[in-house]
């Protein structure tokens, strides 16, 4: 007579028979590998709702959604100089479900001294999404139509002149610092909240001087409330290439490209980031998709992940030299 023990291991036997004969005992196992996305993706934006930041957010999120089969929804998360969006990422699962854009990601090490996250030890790059040139643009009552006759009247009248921008931890703010560090004069810093109360402040003559984002600059410039005197990249841009670049004036060690791009927790499986990186990398490429950028003054520049990774490293090195060199202090 069989006992229970042998009638169990039996039963064992005969499942795990079934199982080697049946493919679909194997099928939970294959699919754990092969599942992402297998919910909704968060795309965190340290950004207000409206910005540039937040269109190219939903663009992209937008071509994700509609290649990837899942939502992809854009949750904003603003302040801080991005430092409240990215610790929201840093305590997200790694498991690609949930990313963040960045833009300030390469300044902040230098500038915050006690961050609530490591910025190499918590994130893994995923790809860099644009990048934006900045306009030095001008009030039309400032008596100076170069970045010449820029200095030439700041030094003229050191302290008088002032400029706007978004914050201490902003590219738009450390830009104008390092000008002033390499021309040597003497400009007052105004903060505003976001790019747009910035703008208006300069076109309606509160404030004198800022750099702002190239398409900003350039509606304001062709609605005659600003003019543009210089941008901010080494060589002139392709969107506005009779501008000459600062650097063109005599200060070759000006150059900045304020870009974004996509970060994820570190441990995030590397099939998902190469996953990721490939269809952010074909949203980018989608013909529409660079025509509307293109048209804003932005350029669809997306990196393989290691690259990006060693490009934030050189960024991040580039804005600790300024800061060091101007002093720049958080707000």
């Amino acid at each position: 007579m069989m006992t229970r023990l042998a009638f169990a291991l039996l039963g064992l036997a005969l499942a795990c028979a079934a199982g080697a004969q049946d493919p679909s005992a194997l099928r939970p196992a294959q699919a754990s590998g092969q599942a992402f996305p297998s919910k909704p993706i968060r795309f965190l934006v340290p950004y207000p709702p409206g910005g540039g930041t937040d269109i190219v957010a939903r663009a992209v999120g937008q071509k994700l959604q509609e290649s990837m089969g899942q939502p992809v929804l854009v949750e904003n998360r603003p302040g801080a100089s991005e430092i409240i969006g990215t610790e929201a990422l840093a305590r997200s699962a790694p498991d690609g479900h949930t990313i963040a854009l960045v833009g300030s990601f390469a300044i902040n090490p230098s500038l915050f001294p006690k961050l609530p996250y490591d910025s190499e030890r918590d994130f893994i790059p995923v790809t860099r999404l644009v990048n934006v040139p900045l306009a030095l643009v001008a009030h039309p009552s400032v008596p100076a139509s170069s970045v010449k006759e820029l200095v030439q009247l700041a030094k003229s009248r050191p302290g008088k002149l002032n400029f706007a921008h978004l914050g201490a931890g902003s590219p738009h703010y450390l830009a104008m610092e390092w000008f002033k560090h390499l021309a040597g004069v003497d400009i007052v810093a105004v903060p505003y909240k976001g790019v747009a109360p910035a703008n208006a402040a300069v076109a309606a003559g509160e404030v004198q001087i800022m750099f702002t984002g190239l398409t900003a600059g350039l509606a304001q410039v062709k609605a005659g409330r600003l003019k543009a005197l210089a941008v901010s990249p080494a060589k002139r841009v392709g969107a506005a290439p009779e501008l000459p670049s600062v650097a063109e004036a005599g200060y070759p060690d000006f150059d900045i490209m304020v870009w974004y791009g996509v970060v994820a927790p570190a441990g995030t499986p590397a099939e998902t980031l190469a996953k990721l990186n490939a269809e952010i990398a074909k949203a980018l490429g989608a013909a529409d998709l660079k025509q509307r950028f293109a048209a804003m003054g932005i350029e669809a520049a997306p990196l393989p992940a290691g690259e990006f990774g060693r490009f934030i490293r050189s960024e991040t090195q580039m804005w600790g030299r300024i800061i060091k060199a101007t002093g720049a202090k958080p707000d």
